[in-house]
């Protein structure tokens, strides 16, 4: 596996492992507005870790995390719509090359923001948009039930990822410039 911020695989993997779980787990926790469709508060997740550690982190929370999701829900799997969330975890992993790593140095200013909500809706357009046409042309679900389900997803977890992402990412912000205030003191 590629080193991702200069990270051991090891850490990737349990990096990879935490996020998905939380991810995957928090899924469970939702709002029903369509058919199969639902407002999940856990995209804010999924954008925080992809935004810290970028887009194969992201790739693989959203995947993985989305299966479980999947799993626990008794839904079924569907891998066209884990694609989806794995697709937003890159959109939005591109955030920290993008901003070139100014969250590790506590630093978040308000065209950061737009830039992560630009990332986000990007990634949840794009990202769900190829998860409903492969619904449509591979499991014959009809088009507008499955256009109709993109759109909802893609604006609502804009929203979400726009409210509650960006305040996970001050969280980080305010931890990451605490401890770079951090000094050594070598008198001792």
């Amino acid at each position: 596996m590629e080193k991702s911020k200069g990270m051991q695989p090891v850490k990737l993997v349990v990096i990879i492992a935490i996020g998905s779980a939380l991810y995957g787990v928090g899924g469970l926790v939702s709002i029903p507005v369509f058919a199969n469709t639902t407002i999940k508060p856990a995209m804010a997740i999924l954008a925080l870790f992809a935004g810290m550690y970028g887009p194969v982190v992201g790739f693989l929370v959203g995947f993985l995390g989305h299966w479980l999701t999947d799993m626990f829900a008794g839904w079924g799997v569907w891998p066209t719509w884990m694609l989806g969330s794995g697709i937003v975890g890159v959109a939005i992993g591109l955030f920290p090359m993008l901003t070139k790593h100014a969250l590790d140095e506590g630093i978040f200013t308000s065209k950061q923001i737009g830039l992560f909500i630009v990332l986000a809706f990007l990634g949840n357009f794009i990202g769900y948009m190829i998860s409903a046409l492969l619904d449509f042309l591979l499991f014959a679900e009809p088009m507008d039930k499955v256009l109709t389900q993109q759109l909802i997803i893609a604006f609502s977890n804009t929203i979400v990822i726009a409210i509650l992402g960006t305040v996970l990412m001050f969280l980080v912000v305010k931890r990451n410039k605490d401890n770079s205030n951090l000094i050594a003191d070598d008198s001792k």
